[in-house]
């Protein structure tokens, strides 16, 4: 692998805990396809992880709940003719995943009032618009 791959600051996924499985592709590759084992599945087990902060990992098996079996996360990568490419793009994709998963939730919104300004502008200009339409009417024509 090309070094560690890093969930957000300091923490990153432990190769340690990292789970390989390799299958044949039905992705591009022609007759190639046939005969290597190119698409990845990788798992990694977040219910029994030390490698994430105890908040995080609360956090990311709160939300990947519907993608979890047994506390195990799994990400295939099938896209590219090479084992070592799919492997980089299938480890990529789970620490992406870890670290929106893991992320903290957004501030709450602010309410804000409306300028007074503003609303009396938004009147006025309405007003003027519905007397523009009043005067098209044909009514006074007579």
């Amino acid at each position: 692998m090309s070094g560690p791959h890093v969930i957000r600051g300091s923490v990153s996924l432990p190769e340690a805990e990292l789970m390989w499985r390799f299958s044949r592709s039905s992705g591009p590759g022609g007759q190639h396809v046939n005969t290597s084992d190119s698409q990845v599945e990788l798992r990694f087990d977040l219910a029994a992880t030390e490698a994430l902060p105890p908040v995080w990992k609360e956090r990311a098996l709160e939300r990947l709940a519907a993608r979890l079996v047994d506390g195990v996360v799994t990400v295939r990568a099938s896209e590219h003719r090479s084992q070592w490419r799919n492997r980089e793009a299938a480890a990529v994709r789970l620490a992406a995943l870890l670290a929106e998963a893991s992320a903290p939730p957004p501030k709450p919104r602010k309410p804000t009032r409306i300028p007074r300004g503003i609303n009396e502008r938004r009147l006025r200009e309405k007003k003027q618009r519905a007397d523009t339409k009043r005067g098209r009417s044909g009514r006074d024509w007579g």
